[in-house]
């Protein structure tokens, strides 16, 4: 597709707005539920972990369908699988506002949510990335949009916290609805690039076979929550959706050997610098959903807080991705991606660690500071860092089967970490009061210490993209 460069800042302002407001009211709809679980659960007759199985699968949906949704674009085109994927997404915040029981709320937040969201999130990163040449202009704009992801979700129960309050939990949906129009009036000013060539065929084979294998990896995760840890109504989904995967894989190459369009190229999975990229964005996903859920459930089982003083005691948070993200532009021209993103990953497990150290039962407010401004500020620092890693690996026409792989790993993550973070405080139900918040934020946080090997091996300078191949060399 011929690429549009915006020729002034205003330009890029037109462009990179609605995008960013697009990517802060996915990241918001995750995380705003966590102060408002207790009163949803009441107010539609469910439980705890009814609500849990519904962000869950809200961010399942997300990550099964962000791959076939990333190839969309390129068959739909960019501009229109955006405002598609907006519609649906509005269609849902709707009938969730108005559920009265837990199927109507999946339907309407896990599913609908989550399939419009993967219809728009790819179209949001290959836009920038192709109306970006220069690297640093496109680090800063995914500066831009990579920090409204971590303060949707940072701000969620803040923001959600508040109107629950004075409005009700179902106002929040309404909101969302509100947000949708407003990006659909202001997305008007993106110019769809002209397209040259045959669009591809879709891979419906490819499809299925990735978001069966994510589905049930992800599902038997959540199961032990209901069966415990160690059973087989937990392994055996985990087990076969991981065989599925690999499966995945081999029809990929099989299906291109053939000469066949397939859903993903699979010389994706041989790019060192991407694949280290992907791991790190995995992991920084899953310990900021898990550990925000986990930190959200303590808050009004153990103190008993309400939804306000639930998003209000988790502020500091916020302000660490706010103003993370204030300087992402500036920290992305003066130091390594890399660097960043290791930086990130150590303020982020110390901040994991001081919460569960500092915090107790009868403990002031001020206790909660330290651990959660730094765990927000420093998966605002690597955020940013990480999906440049990613992006820029490849060259503009891989973009889509990038954007949407990238975006699939961090929606899998955001699945896995609040799955597993739930499924462990059921597992430690009964114990002390605050055993099995401990004992799943220090998990978190080991996982935040895999997180830091993993960009350990990130090269300090990335390789430069092959103008023969679209991809960086080896």
């Amino acid at each position: 597709m011929t690429q549009i460069r915006p020729t002034t800042a205003a330009a890029a302002r037109a462009i990179v707005l609605p995008l960013a407001l697009a990517q802060f009211i996915a990241s918001y709809a995750a995380s705003n539920m966590n102060v408002a679980i207790t009163t949803i659960a009441d107010d539609i007759g469910t439980t705890v972990a009814g609500i849990q199985t519904t962000i869950t699968l809200f961010t399942l949906t997300m990550a099964a369908l962000m791959i076939p949704g990333s190839k969309l674009t390129d068959i739909w085109g960019r501009k229109r699988c955006f405002n598609l994927g907006m519609i649906v997404y509005g269609a849902g915040a709707l009938i969730a506002a108005f559920a009265q029981g837990l199927p109507l709320m999946i339907i309407g937040y896990s599913l609908l949510e989550g399939i419009g969201s993967a219809l728009m999130i790819p179209p949001i990163y290959i836009l920038i990335t192709v109306a970006f040449e220069d690297v640093v202009a496109r680090g800063k704009y995914f500066g831009i949009v990579s920090g409204a992801a971590g303060l949707g979700s940072a701000s969620g129960p803040l923001i959600g916290g508040l109107i629950t309050s004075w409005l009700g939990w179902r106002a929040s949906f309404l909101l969302q609805f509100a947000v949708v129009v407003v990006i659909l009036v202001l997305g008007r000013k993106i110019q769809e690039p002209a397209r040259t060539g045959t669009p591809p065929r879709f891979d419906y084979g490819g499809a299925v076979l990735s978001a069966l294998g994510l589905f049930l990896v992800v599902s038997g995760i959540l199961f032990s929550s209901s069966y415990g840890m160690i059973s087989w109504q937990v392994f055996l989904p985990v087990l076969l959706g991981l065989a599925v995967l690999v499966y995945f894989l081999r029809y990929l190459a099989t299906r291109e050997r053939s000469g066949r369009e397939p859903l993903l190229s699979p010389r994706l999975f041989r790019n060192r610098t991407s694949n280290l990229g992907l791991s790190t964005q995995l992991i920084q996903w899953l310990i900021m959903q898990g550990s925000f859920f986990v930190i959200s459930v303590y808050i009004q089982q153990v103190r008993h807080y309400d939804a306000i003083h639930t998003g209000l005691l988790l502020t500091p948070a916020t302000i660490g991705v706010l103003l993370a993200s204030a300087i992402a532009g500036r920290m992305a021209s003066r130091r390594p991606q890399a660097l960043l993103v290791r930086g990130g990953f150590v303020l982020t497990t110390i901040g994991m660690i001081l919460v569960p150290a500092l915090v107790r039962q009868d403990s002031s407010v001020w206790t909660f500071v330290p651990g959660l401004f730094l765990m927000g500020f420093g998966v605002g620092v690597m955020l940013t860092a990480s999906v440049n890693v990613v992006q820029s690996a490849f060259g503009d026409d891989d973009q889509a089967e990038i954007s949407g792989l990238s975006r699939s790993v961090s929606n899998l993550g955001s699945s896995l970490g609040v799955a597993i973070a739930g499924s462990i405080l059921v597992a430690a139900h009964g114990k002390h009061l605050g055993t099995p918040f401990a004992v799943a934020l220090g998990l978190l946080a080991v996982l935040s210490l895999v997180g830091l090997l993993a960009a350990s091996f990130l090269p300090k300078r990335p390789p430069p993209v092959s103008s023969a191949t679209g991809e960086a060399a080896a």
